[in-house]
């Protein structure tokens, strides 16, 4: 089973079910802390991913399944539950190694418990990932309803430990499937009562913590500015009509999908807006001299290959682990006087927008607008000029100082359900999930 780890997430799914398996979970023991796993062969994968100190941090559990319909690998990964059930979006995308995998849940999860916590919300860390199949398989007709509705009923057998939202690779329309299937879902369409897209607000976050970043180095606002963006979907667009409207003097933005680019020029003709064409593994936009860089994409584009590089005082983005390595990359960044934002503390806006959704909804909600305004203590403008300080006052780096206050604050016990969400992750074991 160790060789698991390094077969693409579809060999790996015919390895378990060749040996009769169809789902597999690794847990934290309660008494000893160490990961668990539902079989013997498992002990060298739990070995492995403790070892991972950037993406394993205490989490309470890892589930695991093959779809019913599609046998595509289907995962759930819980951080700490102290502040309420896991939750945090469905990532469909694909993965070279299972190794990889199992690694981006972690780590997002990881993020999704701390983003909770420093925005008030009463939610643990959860992630959800799918593995896209690549195959032939793929483009059959009703190929998608079937892998979100298979990802529906996994949710369902977890009973409210993880709670699934959308994500990178899923949209509204597939978090609708996966409501036929589950109640345990966020970010649903509004034609069903959800939030919808949570991609505008999430854009209008991440340009506060810009704001908050430009005044911590006395940059004054975003009048004038030139700003490079890696990612113009639909985070990234949002962002740049929010810009232009501040005044920003140009937008430089790299964009691999043809299609988006074709959207971004004509969205945007006639204003400062240059739209770049970006191949795969494509890396140049970090480079362009400018006075805020936007890492819009995937995770770890800031490393030790690109931080040399990067032209920019500022970095600040709505991508999610956009380190490579929190420790060696954040201080690398330090080190050169480049102020990064953590990411988890710019971009928390799509899980404040529809991670309580199940409350009902107001027009200009309290709850949610506090986050963009300047009054309260913890939005993301205040945490984020709060943080930056620190870090300068500590000698430390931003991440190092959001980690810190974000982690005492996912231990606070939920207020009315105390430790329910772990209670429900220890009955699954001990009930044999595994077993169906």
């Amino acid at each position: 089973m160790a060789s698991l780890l390094e077969k693409t997430p579809s060999d790996a799914a015919a390895a378990l079910r060749s040996a009769g398996v169809q789902r597999a979970w690794l847990a934290r023991d309660p008494d000893s802390g160490r990961l668990c796993g539902s079989l013997p062969e498992l002990e060298p994968v739990a070995r492995a991913i403790e070892q991972d100190a950037d993406a394993f941090a205490g989490h309470e559990a890892i589930f695991l399944e093959l779809g019913q319909q599609t046998g595509c690998l289907l995962g759930a990964f819980i951080h700490r539950v102290e502040r309420g059930q896991a939750q945090g979006g469905l990532r469909h995308w694909p993965y070279e190694t299972l190794r990889g995998f199992l690694r981006d849940g972690l780590r997002l999860a990881r993020g999704m418990g701390r983003k909770a916590a420093l925005a008030g919300l009463w939610w643990g860390g959860g992630k959800g990932i799918i593995a896209r199949d690549e195959t032939r398989a793929a483009a059959l007709p009703g190929w998608r309803r079937a892998v979100y509705s298979d990802y529906g009923r996994f949710v369902t057998s977890l009973r409210g430990a993880y709670i699934t939202a959308e994500d990178a690779g899923t949209t509204p329309l597939d978090m609708a499937v996966i409501h036929e299937h589950t109640r345990f879902s966020t970010c649903l369409p509004e034609s069903v009562g959800g939030s919808g897209n949570p991609s505008m607000i999430t854009a209008t976050g991440v340009v506060r913590a810009i704001q908050a970043a430009l005044d911590h180095v006395g940059a004054g606002d975003l009048c004038g500015k030139k700003i490079a963006m890696q990612g113009g979907g639909n985070v990234g667009a949002s962002m740049i009509g929010q810009l232009l409207e501040l005044g920003v003097g140009q937008v430089v933005v790299a964009e691999l999908c043809a299609d988006q680019r074709s959207l971004l020029l004509d969205r945007f003709d006639g204003e400062p807006v240059e739209v770049r064409r970006a191949a795969i593994d494509d890396q140049s936009i970090l480079a362009e001299p400018c006075d805020v860089l936007v890492p819009n994409a995937l995770g770890g584009v800031l490393s030790d290959k690109s931080i040399p590089s990067i032209a920019s005082r500022i970095v600040c983005g709505s991508a999610n682990n956009q380190l490579a390595s929190a420790l060696r990359d954040g201080r690398a960044l330090a080190a050169r006087g480049i102020v990064h934002v953590p990411d988890y503390v710019a971009n928390r806006m799509g899980i404040v927008a529809c991670g309580n959704e199940q409350y009902g909804s107001l027009a200009d909600d309290p709850m949610v607008e506090r986050q963009l305004g300047r009054d309260w203590d913890g939005s993301i403008y205040s945490t984020v000029r709060r943080l930056l300080d620190t870090a300068a006052c500590e000698n430390i780096t931003p991440g190092e100082a959001a980690d810190f206050e974000a982690d005492e604050m996912i231990e606070e016990p939920n207020p009315i359900w105390g430790d329910r969400a772990r209670l429900i992750v220890r009955s699954l074991i001990a009930e044999g999930w595994e077993r169906g």
